[in-house]
Protein backbone atom coordinates (compact mmCIF):
# COMPACT_ATOMS: atom_id res chain seq x y z
CA UNK A 1 0.00 0.00 0.00
CA UNK A 2 2.69 2.45 0.67
CA UNK A 3 4.73 1.81 -2.68
CA UNK A 4 1.45 1.79 -4.24
CA UNK A 5 0.11 5.48 -2.62
CA UNK A 6 3.80 6.75 -3.37
CA UNK A 7 3.91 5.71 -7.26
CA UNK A 8 0.12 6.76 -7.88
CA UNK A 9 1.11 10.49 -6.50
CA UNK A 10 4.18 10.77 -8.34
CA UNK A 11 2.15 9.49 -11.43
CA UNK A 12 0.75 12.71 -11.47
CA UNK A 13 4.21 14.28 -12.44
CA UNK A 14 6.39 11.93 -13.47
CA UNK A 15 6.20 8.71 -15.74
CA UNK A 16 6.27 6.01 -13.41
CA UNK A 17 6.20 2.16 -14.39
CA UNK A 18 5.96 -0.56 -11.42
CA UNK A 19 7.66 -4.03 -11.31
CA UNK A 20 5.97 -6.05 -9.05
CA UNK A 21 5.35 -10.20 -8.44
CA UNK A 22 2.43 -12.16 -9.17
CA UNK A 23 2.14 -12.74 -5.06
CA UNK A 24 -0.81 -11.83 -2.55
CA UNK A 25 0.53 -13.35 0.25
CA UNK A 26 3.30 -12.37 1.82
CA UNK A 27 3.77 -15.66 4.39
CA UNK A 28 3.40 -18.10 1.25
CA UNK A 29 4.23 -15.97 -2.23
CA UNK A 30 2.53 -18.38 -4.25
CA UNK A 31 1.49 -17.15 -7.61
CA UNK A 32 -2.12 -15.59 -7.73
CA UNK A 33 -2.28 -12.75 -10.21
CA UNK A 34 -1.34 -13.22 -14.10
CA UNK A 35 2.36 -12.56 -15.07
CA UNK A 36 2.29 -9.73 -17.48
CA UNK A 37 1.57 -5.91 -17.69
CA UNK A 38 -1.64 -4.18 -16.49
CA UNK A 39 -2.73 -0.62 -16.10
CA UNK A 40 -3.94 -0.20 -12.35
CA UNK A 41 -5.10 3.60 -11.66
CA UNK A 42 -3.04 5.43 -14.69
CA UNK A 43 0.12 3.61 -13.55
CA UNK A 44 1.62 0.25 -15.43
CA UNK A 45 2.11 -2.49 -13.57
CA UNK A 46 4.64 -5.32 -14.65
CA UNK A 47 3.79 -8.59 -12.82
CA UNK A 48 6.54 -11.22 -12.71
CA UNK A 49 6.15 -14.73 -11.54
CA UNK A 50 7.43 -16.08 -8.37
CA UNK A 51 10.15 -19.01 -8.70
CA UNK A 52 9.56 -21.03 -5.73
CA UNK A 53 6.87 -20.63 -2.92
CA UNK A 54 8.23 -20.04 0.59
CA UNK A 55 9.09 -23.08 2.64
CA UNK A 56 7.83 -22.05 6.67
CA UNK A 57 9.86 -24.48 8.40
CA UNK A 58 13.28 -23.95 6.33
CA UNK A 59 12.98 -20.11 6.62
CA UNK A 60 12.51 -20.21 10.18
CA UNK A 61 15.58 -22.75 10.30
CA UNK A 62 17.30 -20.21 8.39
CA UNK A 63 15.81 -17.24 10.55
CA UNK A 64 17.31 -19.13 13.75
CA UNK A 65 21.19 -19.59 12.50
CA UNK A 66 21.57 -16.33 11.17
CA UNK A 67 19.53 -14.18 13.85
CA UNK A 68 20.35 -16.18 17.14
CA UNK A 69 24.12 -17.23 16.59
CA UNK A 70 27.37 -16.61 15.15
CA UNK A 71 27.38 -17.55 10.71
CA UNK A 72 28.79 -17.15 7.81
CA UNK A 73 27.82 -14.63 4.86
CA UNK A 74 26.15 -17.77 2.81
CA UNK A 75 23.93 -18.34 5.11
CA UNK A 76 22.53 -14.86 5.26
CA UNK A 77 22.21 -15.42 1.49
CA UNK A 78 20.44 -18.37 1.76
CA UNK A 79 18.13 -16.74 4.50
CA UNK A 80 17.16 -14.31 1.80
CA UNK A 81 16.21 -16.86 -0.45
CA UNK A 82 14.32 -18.72 1.90
CA UNK A 83 12.72 -15.49 2.85
CA UNK A 84 11.99 -14.36 -0.99
CA UNK A 85 9.88 -13.84 -2.94
CA UNK A 86 12.50 -15.19 -5.42
CA UNK A 87 12.20 -13.53 -8.54
CA UNK A 88 14.91 -13.69 -11.08
CA UNK A 89 12.84 -12.58 -14.04
CA UNK A 90 12.26 -9.08 -12.42
CA UNK A 91 15.60 -8.25 -11.59
CA UNK A 92 16.44 -9.56 -15.81
CA UNK A 93 13.96 -7.15 -16.88
CA UNK A 94 15.42 -4.31 -14.53
CA UNK A 95 19.00 -5.24 -15.14
CA UNK A 96 18.10 -4.78 -19.21
CA UNK A 97 15.99 -1.88 -18.81
CA UNK A 98 17.49 0.33 -16.13
CA UNK A 99 18.82 3.00 -18.32
CA UNK A 100 15.16 3.71 -19.20
CA UNK A 101 14.72 5.43 -15.37
CA UNK A 102 16.09 8.70 -13.96
CA UNK A 103 15.46 6.39 -10.82
CA UNK A 104 14.35 3.56 -9.04
CA UNK A 105 12.43 3.32 -5.70
CA UNK A 106 13.16 -0.03 -4.24
CA UNK A 107 10.62 -1.12 -1.28
CA UNK A 108 11.46 -2.87 1.86
CA UNK A 109 14.88 -3.41 2.42
CA UNK A 110 14.65 -6.99 3.56
CA UNK A 111 13.03 -8.91 0.31
CA UNK A 112 14.94 -10.83 -2.52
CA UNK A 113 13.75 -8.10 -5.27
CA UNK A 114 15.00 -5.19 -2.92
CA UNK A 115 18.33 -6.45 -2.43
CA UNK A 116 19.09 -7.75 -5.50
CA UNK A 117 17.26 -4.57 -8.03
CA UNK A 118 19.81 -2.52 -5.66
CA UNK A 119 22.92 -4.23 -6.86
CA UNK A 120 21.48 -4.39 -10.64
CA UNK A 121 21.10 -0.50 -10.67
CA UNK A 122 23.32 0.97 -7.92
CA UNK A 123 23.38 3.89 -9.91
CA UNK A 124 19.88 5.11 -10.01
CA UNK A 125 18.42 3.38 -7.03
CA UNK A 126 16.69 5.41 -3.92
CA UNK A 127 15.73 2.92 -1.00
CA UNK A 128 12.42 3.09 0.69
CA UNK A 129 13.98 0.57 4.21
CA UNK A 130 10.61 0.51 5.91
CA UNK A 131 12.74 -0.91 8.50
CA UNK A 132 11.95 -1.99 12.14
CA UNK A 133 14.02 -2.86 14.82
CA UNK A 134 14.57 -6.47 14.04
CA UNK A 135 17.09 -8.49 13.57
CA UNK A 136 16.65 -9.05 9.61
CA UNK A 137 18.02 -5.36 9.32
CA UNK A 138 21.30 -5.75 11.23
CA UNK A 139 22.38 -8.20 8.86
CA UNK A 140 25.59 -8.00 7.37
CA UNK A 141 24.30 -8.67 3.65
CA UNK A 142 22.30 -5.54 3.94
CA UNK A 143 24.77 -2.76 4.66
CA UNK A 144 26.84 -2.30 1.25
CA UNK A 145 23.45 -1.69 -0.09
CA UNK A 146 22.75 0.83 2.49
CA UNK A 147 25.78 2.28 2.10
CA UNK A 148 25.73 2.35 -2.29
CA UNK A 149 22.41 3.41 -3.01
CA UNK A 150 21.84 6.86 -4.18
CA UNK A 151 19.78 7.95 -1.41
CA UNK A 152 17.48 6.52 1.28
CA UNK A 153 13.92 7.42 2.14
CA UNK A 154 13.28 7.28 5.48
CA UNK A 155 9.78 6.60 7.36
CA UNK A 156 10.79 8.08 10.68
CA UNK A 157 13.90 9.28 12.83
CA UNK A 158 13.97 6.39 14.58
CA UNK A 159 14.38 3.91 11.68
CA UNK A 160 16.93 6.58 10.17
CA UNK A 161 19.14 6.74 13.91
CA UNK A 162 19.03 2.79 13.77
CA UNK A 163 20.34 2.28 10.38
CA UNK A 164 23.28 5.23 10.45
CA UNK A 165 24.63 3.17 13.67
CA UNK A 166 24.04 0.02 12.05
CA UNK A 167 25.91 0.74 8.75
CA UNK A 168 27.61 3.80 8.88
CA UNK A 169 25.89 5.08 6.10
CA UNK A 170 25.57 8.60 6.92
CA UNK A 171 26.83 10.27 3.63
CA UNK A 172 23.99 8.56 1.68
CA UNK A 173 21.81 11.23 1.28
CA UNK A 174 18.54 10.96 2.72
CA UNK A 175 15.58 12.55 4.34
CA UNK A 176 12.77 11.30 6.71
CA UNK A 177 9.26 11.52 4.37
CA UNK A 178 6.80 8.80 5.22
CA UNK A 179 4.16 8.29 3.92
CA UNK A 180 0.41 9.70 3.59
CA UNK A 181 -3.09 8.45 3.10
CA UNK A 182 -6.37 8.94 1.44
CA UNK A 183 -8.13 10.29 3.97
CA UNK A 184 -11.60 11.16 3.19
CA UNK A 185 -12.78 14.69 3.26
CA UNK A 186 -15.67 13.34 6.27
CA UNK A 187 -15.68 10.84 8.54
CA UNK A 188 -19.29 9.57 9.92
CA UNK A 189 -18.89 8.60 13.52
CA UNK A 190 -22.56 8.05 13.66
CA UNK A 191 -23.16 5.77 10.63
CA UNK A 192 -20.65 3.66 12.40
CA UNK A 193 -22.44 3.12 15.65
CA UNK A 194 -25.26 2.40 14.03
CA UNK A 195 -24.04 0.13 11.25
CA UNK A 196 -22.03 -1.78 13.61
CA UNK A 197 -24.56 -1.70 17.12
CA UNK A 198 -21.16 0.73 18.83
CA UNK A 199 -23.37 1.45 21.88
CA UNK A 200 -20.67 2.10 24.37
CA UNK A 201 -17.66 3.80 24.32
CA UNK A 202 -15.08 1.95 22.35
CA UNK A 203 -10.94 1.68 21.47
CA UNK A 204 -10.09 0.25 18.42
CA UNK A 205 -7.31 -1.73 16.34
CA UNK A 206 -7.14 -1.73 12.76
CA UNK A 207 -4.88 -4.17 10.96
CA UNK A 208 -3.60 -8.10 10.80
CA UNK A 209 -4.77 -9.70 14.23
CA UNK A 210 -1.47 -11.58 15.03
CA UNK A 211 0.91 -12.11 18.08
CA UNK A 212 3.38 -10.58 16.00
CA UNK A 213 1.58 -7.17 15.62
CA UNK A 214 1.11 -7.25 19.92
CA UNK A 215 -2.20 -8.64 19.64
CA UNK A 216 -1.73 -11.50 22.47
CA UNK A 217 -0.88 -8.48 25.03
CA UNK A 218 -3.23 -6.59 23.82
CA UNK A 219 -5.74 -8.77 24.46
CA UNK A 220 -4.86 -10.07 27.58
CA UNK A 221 -4.10 -6.02 29.12
CA UNK A 222 -7.82 -5.41 27.70
CA UNK A 223 -9.31 -8.62 29.52
CA UNK A 224 -7.80 -7.98 33.44
CA UNK A 225 -8.96 -4.42 32.37
CA UNK A 226 -12.48 -5.43 31.74
CA UNK A 227 -12.35 -7.21 35.03
CA UNK A 228 -11.58 -4.69 36.87
CA UNK A 229 -13.36 -1.38 35.96
CA UNK A 230 -16.69 0.01 35.75
CA UNK A 231 -16.40 1.89 32.51
CA UNK A 232 -18.18 0.69 29.70
CA UNK A 233 -15.39 0.54 27.08
CA UNK A 234 -14.89 -2.15 23.93
CA UNK A 235 -12.17 -3.29 22.25
CA UNK A 236 -13.01 -3.13 18.53
CA UNK A 237 -11.00 -5.00 16.08
CA UNK A 238 -11.05 -4.77 11.92
CA UNK A 239 -9.16 -6.76 10.06
CA UNK A 240 -8.46 -10.25 9.15
CA UNK A 241 -7.42 -12.66 12.39
CA UNK A 242 -4.22 -14.83 12.27
CA UNK A 243 -5.26 -15.85 15.95
CA UNK A 244 -8.15 -16.63 17.97
CA UNK A 245 -9.86 -13.86 19.25
CA UNK A 246 -10.99 -14.01 22.63
CA UNK A 247 -15.04 -14.56 23.17
CA UNK A 248 -15.23 -12.22 25.39
CA UNK A 249 -18.45 -9.54 26.14
CA UNK A 250 -16.42 -6.56 25.65
CA UNK A 251 -14.62 -7.47 22.47
CA UNK A 252 -16.16 -7.18 19.03
CA UNK A 253 -14.31 -8.64 15.91
CA UNK A 254 -15.69 -6.51 12.83
CA UNK A 255 -13.58 -8.47 10.13
CA UNK A 256 -13.01 -6.80 6.70
CA UNK A 257 -14.72 -3.21 6.35
CA UNK A 258 -15.00 -0.80 3.48
CA UNK A 259 -12.34 2.31 3.69
CA UNK A 260 -15.31 4.32 4.26
CA UNK A 261 -16.57 1.99 7.34
CA UNK A 262 -12.81 1.62 8.68
CA UNK A 263 -12.82 5.92 8.78
CA UNK A 264 -16.29 6.23 10.63
CA UNK A 265 -15.43 3.52 13.20
CA UNK A 266 -12.15 5.14 13.75
CA UNK A 267 -13.60 8.45 13.80
CA UNK A 268 -16.42 7.25 16.57
CA UNK A 269 -13.21 5.37 18.63
CA UNK A 270 -11.78 6.69 21.83
CA UNK A 271 -8.82 6.38 20.52
CA UNK A 272 -6.61 3.92 18.25
CA UNK A 273 -4.56 1.36 19.86
CA UNK A 274 -1.24 0.21 18.20
CA UNK A 275 -0.07 -2.88 20.40
CA UNK A 276 3.30 -3.27 17.89
CA UNK A 277 6.29 -3.58 19.41
CA UNK A 278 8.04 -2.91 15.87
CA UNK A 279 7.21 -0.21 12.94
CA UNK A 280 9.03 1.72 10.74
CA UNK A 281 5.71 4.07 10.70
CA UNK A 282 2.35 3.03 11.27
CA UNK A 283 0.16 4.32 8.50
CA UNK A 284 -3.13 3.46 10.84
CA UNK A 285 -1.70 5.91 13.29
CA UNK A 286 -1.34 8.39 11.27
CA UNK A 287 -4.87 7.69 9.71
CA UNK A 288 -6.18 8.17 13.42
CA UNK A 289 -4.51 11.69 13.70
CA UNK A 290 -5.54 13.16 10.41
CA UNK A 291 -9.01 11.98 11.89
CA UNK A 292 -8.74 13.77 14.73
CA UNK A 293 -8.35 10.52 17.50
CA UNK A 294 -5.87 10.49 19.76
CA UNK A 295 -3.20 7.26 19.68
CA UNK A 296 -2.25 4.68 22.54
CA UNK A 297 1.04 2.74 22.11
CA UNK A 298 3.25 0.19 22.98
CA UNK A 299 6.07 1.32 24.90
CA UNK A 300 8.61 -0.74 23.45
CA UNK A 301 7.93 0.55 20.08
CA UNK A 302 10.46 3.39 19.33
CA UNK A 303 9.14 4.52 16.29
CA UNK A 304 5.76 5.04 18.04
CA UNK A 305 6.84 6.54 21.07
CA UNK A 306 9.11 9.11 18.78
CA UNK A 307 5.94 10.16 17.20
CA UNK A 308 3.42 10.42 20.31
CA UNK A 309 5.81 12.74 21.56
CA UNK A 310 6.53 14.78 18.58
CA UNK A 311 3.11 15.24 17.91
CA UNK A 312 1.65 15.91 21.53
CA UNK A 313 -0.89 13.33 20.03
CA UNK A 314 -0.62 10.30 22.17
CA UNK A 315 -0.29 7.80 25.22
CA UNK A 316 2.09 4.96 25.84
CA UNK A 317 2.04 2.09 27.99
CA UNK A 318 4.77 -0.58 28.87
CA UNK A 319 2.80 -3.10 31.50
CA UNK A 320 -1.05 -3.81 31.85
CA UNK A 321 -1.58 -1.31 34.79
CA UNK A 322 0.05 1.48 32.58
CA UNK A 323 -2.33 0.36 29.70
CA UNK A 324 -5.23 0.60 32.47
CA UNK A 325 -4.12 4.06 33.65
CA UNK A 326 -3.99 5.48 29.75
CA UNK A 327 -7.90 3.98 29.08
CA UNK A 328 -8.76 5.76 32.16
CA UNK A 329 -7.35 8.66 31.44
CA UNK A 330 -9.03 9.18 28.54
CA UNK A 331 -12.29 8.13 29.05
CA UNK A 332 -12.40 10.09 32.56
CA UNK A 333 -11.05 13.25 30.39
CA UNK A 334 -12.54 13.72 27.52
CA UNK A 335 -11.10 17.04 27.14
CA UNK A 336 -7.68 15.63 26.94
CA UNK A 337 -8.27 13.06 24.18
CA UNK A 338 -10.06 15.90 22.09
CA UNK A 339 -6.44 18.26 22.81
CA UNK A 340 -4.55 15.06 22.12
CA UNK A 341 -6.38 14.83 18.72
CA UNK A 342 -6.40 17.86 17.71
CA UNK A 343 -2.40 17.88 18.15
CA UNK A 344 -2.88 15.22 15.91
CA UNK A 345 -4.50 16.32 13.15
CA UNK A 346 -2.30 19.32 12.89
CA UNK A 347 1.12 17.20 13.03
CA UNK A 348 -0.32 15.07 10.19
CA UNK A 349 -1.08 18.45 7.75
CA UNK A 350 2.50 19.31 8.56
CA UNK A 351 4.27 16.53 8.16
CA UNK A 352 2.76 13.30 6.43
CA UNK A 353 -0.26 15.70 3.78
CA UNK A 354 0.64 14.37 0.15
CA UNK A 355 1.80 17.86 -1.03
CA UNK A 356 4.61 17.54 1.66
CA UNK A 357 5.38 14.21 0.71
CA UNK A 358 5.82 14.71 -3.14
CA UNK A 359 7.80 17.97 -2.38
CA UNK A 360 9.82 15.61 -0.30
CA UNK A 361 10.12 12.90 -3.13
CA UNK A 362 10.54 15.19 -5.81
CA UNK A 363 13.39 17.49 -3.94
CA UNK A 364 15.56 14.15 -3.37
CA UNK A 365 15.25 13.46 -7.29
CA UNK A 366 16.78 17.15 -8.19
CA UNK A 367 19.29 16.91 -5.22
CA UNK A 368 20.85 13.48 -6.91
CA UNK A 369 20.48 14.59 -10.87
CA UNK A 370 22.28 17.92 -10.12
CA UNK A 371 25.21 15.57 -7.73
CA UNK A 372 27.88 13.04 -8.81
CA UNK A 373 26.58 9.54 -9.03
CA UNK A 374 28.04 7.29 -6.24
CA UNK A 375 30.32 4.40 -6.35
CA UNK A 376 28.44 0.73 -7.30
CA UNK A 377 28.06 -1.35 -4.60
CA UNK A 378 30.57 -3.10 -2.48
CA UNK A 379 31.05 -6.57 -4.79
CA UNK A 380 30.11 -9.82 -2.74
CA UNK A 381 33.36 -11.43 -1.34
CA UNK A 382 34.49 -14.43 -2.67
CA UNK A 383 34.16 -17.80 -2.08
CA UNK A 384 36.10 -18.70 1.17
CA UNK A 385 35.19 -15.20 3.01
CA UNK A 386 31.19 -16.09 2.27
CA UNK A 387 31.62 -19.28 4.22
CA UNK A 388 33.75 -18.15 6.70
CA UNK A 389 31.68 -18.28 10.23
CA UNK A 390 32.90 -14.82 11.77
CA UNK A 391 29.53 -12.65 11.16
CA UNK A 392 27.94 -11.95 15.02
CA UNK A 393 24.61 -12.77 15.37
CA UNK A 394 21.93 -10.47 13.87
CA UNK A 395 20.34 -10.04 17.44
CA UNK A 396 23.42 -9.13 19.11
CA UNK A 397 24.50 -6.37 16.07
CA UNK A 398 20.94 -4.89 16.78
CA UNK A 399 21.48 -4.38 20.16
CA UNK A 400 24.13 -2.20 19.57
CA UNK A 401 22.26 0.17 17.66
CA UNK A 402 20.29 3.38 19.62
CA UNK A 403 16.89 2.91 21.33
CA UNK A 404 14.09 4.76 22.56
CA UNK A 405 12.59 7.74 20.56
CA UNK A 406 15.13 10.31 18.32
CA UNK A 407 15.37 13.70 18.63
CA UNK A 408 13.97 16.02 15.70
CA UNK A 409 16.76 17.66 13.49
CA UNK A 410 16.04 20.48 15.63
CA UNK A 411 16.45 19.72 18.91
CA UNK A 412 19.25 17.19 17.68
CA UNK A 413 21.06 20.82 15.92
CA UNK A 414 19.94 22.50 18.64
CA UNK A 415 21.78 19.76 21.44
CA UNK A 416 24.87 19.42 18.87
CA UNK A 417 25.26 23.42 19.00
CA UNK A 418 25.26 23.13 22.92
CA UNK A 419 27.54 20.54 23.21
CA UNK A 420 30.49 22.27 21.33
CA UNK A 421 29.54 25.53 22.67
CA UNK A 422 30.02 23.91 26.32
CA UNK A 423 33.22 22.26 25.21
CA UNK A 424 34.28 25.60 23.43
CA UNK A 425 33.86 27.00 27.16
CA UNK A 426 35.96 23.91 29.19
CA UNK A 427 38.73 24.88 26.69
Amino acid sequence: MHARYIAELLAERLTVRVFTTCARDYVTWDNAFPAGTEEINGVPVERFRVARTRNVEAFGRASRRVFGRAHTLQEEIEWLQEQGPVAPDLIRRLRRVRRQFDFVLLFSLRYFPTYYGARACADRAILVPTAEREPAVALRLFQPVLRGVRGIMYNSLEERAMIHALAGNDEVPGVVVGVGSRIPATADPERARRTFGLSAPFIVYVGRIDPNKGCAELFDFFMRYSSTSTQPLDLVLIGSAAMDVPAHQRIRHLGFVTDTDKFDVMAAAEALVVPSYYESLSMVALEAWALGRPVIANARCDVLVGQCRRSNAGLYYGEALEFAAVLDCLVNEPWLADALGRNGREYFSRHYSWSVIERKYLNMFERLAAGPTRRAIEPLPGWFARHRPDIPAAEEWLARAPRGPAADDETRDGAATGARRAAAQAV
